[in-house]
């Protein structure tokens, strides 16, 4: 398998291979955030106070999830690289170092969230009306959480060898099973909003066993042992350099939406229950750009290692094309059916959440093409090794674009300045993304030219 996956990653066409790596990578975010969604769900039978509580615990989820990107990303882009050099034996250091120290933090965490549930939601933004409500649901994905992270490691490094079809396989097990298991304890066994929470926390478990079969079975091209766990400067460095890109988007994206819950809050339950919708609705297309871009990685660290450089600036424009064109096709999808998207949620039909999630959902929908080629651009840095670049796009979005807006646009615009911040804030990012595109063909044809010449 190990050789199989370096044949495909150096030699096969871009066209066939992208999409070969992306669609399991896709499918596999889509299933995940669908099981969100579906929670969303659930959980909103219950009340906006229910379903409020499931705004901030994203919050929560993100909080854990950001420790994983520090690691992850890094481990992914720094393996492709490796492999790509044909050094397999770092590689097997990096992935066994990155995981056991990964779990670590995941302990860590979950320890010292349980112990402080209480002013935990508050800081991320809990109203008094959903307060035990967030409790509730945050006490179990605190247990959950070195699950969370393993998972996600073990997901990315899979793709990183070009295993994305079992990293789907293992990450969209447990979504499935998460949707199945919600009715059950929330409405069957009587659980309530705790019930969802469960679910959540045995979904997570399923996911990282399955994603930790092939390494015990040794039928990856990187092995994982205990014995390989060593922390070396270089790998560190390389780890957490492309890595705090990832955990700097994540940190931001965590502090957007305590903002943007607080923010909301203030004007009303409603208003925090409408951006909670809309934030699990606009899940979707996210994780669809996202897998996007995940999948592409691995192929462009990989070449970039091998310095096949006319297959990396290849890739770049066609995954980037696809990006641009995913995201005009699925805006204008969710343009369209921003109302019955809503409703689903809404159940008791409150004219609030229908106006201001939909409000926020279209103007996100418009310049949704703009996030589908940020996506590409900014995996294209990480894959590379080039991490100053990278987090400038990490920290773009979520961060020095969103965030003033959150508090700068209510005050002229009221709550309906606050539902269209996102959107805003896409038009900014997107002055960023262009002169960064156009920087990345510059480098991969000068590095094309100057691999030429030495060969001439």
């Amino acid at each position: 398998m190990a050789r199989l996956n370096r044949e495909l990653m150096g030699t096969e066409d871009l066209r066939r291979l992208i999409p070969r790596m992306a669609v399991p990578t896709i499918v596999a975010q889509l299933i995940t955030h669908f099981y969100n969604v579906v929670d969303t769900y659930f959980v909103s039978q219950l009340g906006p106070n229910a379903t409020a509580a499931v705004g901030i615990n994203n919050s929560l989820d993100r909080c854990i999830t950001m420790f994983a990107m520090l690691i992850g990303a890094g481990a992914c882009s720094y393996i492709s690289r490796l492999l790509g050099q044909r050094r397999d034996g770092d590689a097997d250091r990096v992935m066994s170092t990155s995981v056991f120290f990964a779990l670590g933090i995941g302990l860590l965490i979950a320890g010292v969230g349980r112990i402080f549930i209480g002013p935990l939601v508050d800081f991320l933004g809990a109203t008094e009306d959903c307060r035990v409500f967030s409790m509730d649901y945050g006490s179990f994905v605190l247990y959950a959480a070195p699950f969370m992270i393993g998972s996600f490691i073990l997901n990315m490094v899979l793709r990183s060898e070009g295993s994305s079809t079992y990293a789907m396989i293992g990450m969209g097990f447990g979504g499935i099973l998460n949707c199945v298991l919600d009715p059950i304890f929330i409405f069957t066994l009587g659980l309530g909003i705790k019930g969802a929470s469960i679910a959540t926390a045995i979904s997570k478990f399923v996911s990282f066993s399955i994603l930790l079969m092939p390494y015990l079975r040794k039928k990856t091209a990187v092995r994982l042992s205990l014995r390989r766990f060593k922390l070396v400067w270089q790998d560190v460095k390389e780890v957490v350099s492309i890595g705090m890109a990832s955990f700097l988007r994540s940190i931001l994206n965590v502090i957007a939406l305590i903002c943007l819950n607080r923010r909301a809050g203030a004007f009303s339950t409603e208003a925090l229950a409408a951006l909670s919708v809309a934030n699990r609705v606009m899940m979707f297309p996210f994780s669809f750009m996202l897998g996007l871009g995940q999948g592409y990685q691995p192929v462009v660290g990989y070449n970039w290692g091998a310095k096949k450089y006319d297959r990396v600036r290849s890739s770049l424009t066609f995954t980037t094309k696809l990006g641009i064109i995913s995201g005009l096709v699925l805006g204008a999808a969710l343009f369209a059916f921003a109302r019955p998207l809503v409703g689903l949620f809404n159940p008791t039909g409150d004219p609030d959440i229908y106006r201001y999630a939909m409000l926020a959902i279209r103007v996100e929908a418009v310049f949704l093409f703009i996030h589908g080629s940020g996506a590409i651009i900014n995996m294209f840095y990480a894959g590379v090794g080039m991490p100053k670049q990278s987090a400038i796009l990490s920290t773009a979005r979520q961060g020095y674009c969103f965030i003033p807006l959150i508090y700068i646009l209510p005050i002229f615009f009221g709550i309906e300045g606050l539902c269209v911040s996102q959107g805003v804030a896409d038009i900014l990012n997107g002055c960023i993304l262009l002169p960064m595109f156009i920087k990345a063909l510059r480098m991969t044809k000068k590095k094309q030219a100057e691999q030429l010449a030495a060969q001439g």
